[in-house]
């Protein structure tokens, strides 16, 4: 409807909210939870200590961006401007996310199966 200043941006899950309601939000939310939960999973079966380090590193990052910018939109701290990964708009963010993506799966390429 036009309230939301740079919704695009910063404040993309309060349009996601309003377009898509709690379904959406729920959506979004266990997204992100089912993401993290790999990451747990890969730094627990990773090769040697410094790739599991890494993975939790990035794990650590996008966990607290996905806190820091819902608690934003939903009003529970002062604006940040952190933006929600992989869904807002920005060049320079989504393009770090997606190198700490490959290194994830560089680590996660190194696990072995056990047959």
């Amino acid at each position: 409807m036009g309230f939301v200043p740079e919704a695009q941006n910063d404040m993309i899950f309060s349009i996601i909210c309003e377009e898509l309601g709690l379904f959406g939000a729920v959506s979004v939310i266990l997204i992100f939870l089912f993401m993290i939960y790999r990451f747990m999973l890969i730094a627990d079966n990773a090769p040697d200590l410094f790739g599991a380090l890494l993975v939790v590193g990035v794990m650590g990052h996008i966990a607290i961006q996905v806190i820091l910018n819902i608690a934003v939109v939903t009003n529970t701290i002062p604006n940040t401007g952190i933006t929600l990964p992989f869904i807002s708009y920005g060049g320079t963010s989504v393009l770090f996310l997606m190198m700490e993506m490959g290194i994830v799966l560089s680590v996660s390429n190194q696990i072995k199966l056990e047959k």
